[in-house]
């Protein structure tokens, strides 16, 4: 018994569909983004609170 190999059509079909795929939710997150729908990723937030705090210790650490 033999199985069929995939080609490379197959291969470019199935790449098509991902960088389709992807850019498809790359225009939909544009779009809440400009309805307003904007979140700020956990990160920046961590970040943010990280320099503030830092800021802060320095203040009192060099006065």
């Amino acid at each position: 018994m033999t199985f069929p190999q995939p080609s490379d059509r197959s291969g470019r079909t199935e790449r098509q569909s991902f960088i389709e795929r992807r850019r498809q939710k790359i225009r939909e997150e544009v779009e809440r983004n400009r309805r307003g729908e904007y979140k700020v990723p956990t990160w920046v937030l961590a970040l943010a609170l990280v320099l503030m705090v830092g800021g802060w210790l320095a203040l009192i650490f060099m006065a």
